[in-house]
């Protein structure tokens, strides 16, 4: 009894105190609410219109078949190079799906709403910047696992390929793509955001130019010896550098994944200040009157 009393006392002799604790529950709850509001618009975009898992249906089962095919031929008979690059092929094809799916996903989560004409909407609700980003980097992920998903099986069940063989090694390596592709997208929604829908071809292209300079099937050194040195500054080589490794010995190499973070990180601050800058540079200029 006393206990409760003294609990009693302590609860309103603090008033003040136990509002700004219920005020910080409900405005992280609150928050949480919107980013699942966003990330439930755009599944029912998807939802009322099955063409779109194009890009997470039938486009990786394309690209399983297609580079799946390759590394069938490569890695006929007994050559141990052949095998290795047959290898390198399938590793290489699931892992790059982990950064286009996340990057696609939330670079065209903003492209929708230019293309329905919801971007002026949006801006007068109380969704925050960085929730919006978190519900479309949330319903990104589910396209992801789909995605994914499909080239997994495709490559066990065409190719006898089983990607999960390499272990635990494959979560950090995907991790850090995972993380590469938003930041690539907040460096695409800042391309749109200030020049218009006419960048919205970035959404797609980036990925084509990033792809080669990754070295997502091959090393780096197969390069020509001027791009180089730009290979060895993107996060995704040092990542993919680790998914060789990871194949050829089954060790992750816990170096090149550390210089892929960090990489990462310093890229995601430089892409985060872009993206920053050309949201107030859109709401200053009045560039609003593009997308409506």
């Amino acid at each position: 009894m006393n206990g409760d009393a003294d609990h009693q006392a302590r609860h309103h002799s603090d008033p003040a105190g136990h509002a700004a604790q219920a005020g910080d529950r409900s405005e992280a709850a609150l928050a949480w609410l919107r980013i699942r509001a966003i990330a439930r618009r755009h599944a029912y975009v998807l939802a009322r219109s099955p063409h779109r898992l194009f890009d997470v249906t039938l486009w990786p089962l394309v690209d399983v078949l297609l580079f799946g095919a390759i590394a069938a031929f490569v890695g006929a008979g007994d050559v141990p190079a052949g095998r290795q690059a047959a290898a390198y092929l399938l590793a290489g094809i699931v892992l790059w799906h982990v950064i286009y799916q996340s990057q696609i996903a939330v670079s065209t989560g903003l492209l929708e709403e230019t293309w329905t004409r919801n971007l002026l909407n949006l801006m007068v609700t109380p969704v925050r910047e960085l929730e919006y980003v978190a519900g479309v980097a949330l319903f990104g992920l589910a396209k992801l696992a789909m995605g994914v998903a499909v080239l997994v099986v495709g490559a066990a069940v065409f190719f006898a390929f089983d990607v999960t063989s390499l272990g635990f090694g494959l979560v950090p390596i995907a991790a850090v793509l995972l993380a590469v592709g938003w930041v690539i997208s907040l460096v695409v929604m800042g391309c749109v955001l200030r020049f218009g829908t006419g960048a919205e071809a970035l959404a797609w292209g980036v990925m084509f130019v990033v792809m080669p300079l990754s070295g997502v099937f091959y090393p780096v050194e197969a390069l020509p010896g001027m791009l180089r040195p730009l290979a060895r500054v993107l996060p995704t080589t040092w990542a993919f550098d680790a998914l060789r490794e990871l194949v050829d010995t089954g060790v992750l190499a816990w170096g090149r994944l550390g210089v892929a973070t960090a990489l990462t990180a310093g890229c995601a601050a430089a892409a985060g200040w872009f993206a920053a800058r050309m949201l107030a540079r859109f709401r200053q200029r009045g560039y609003i009157s593009r997308h409506t």
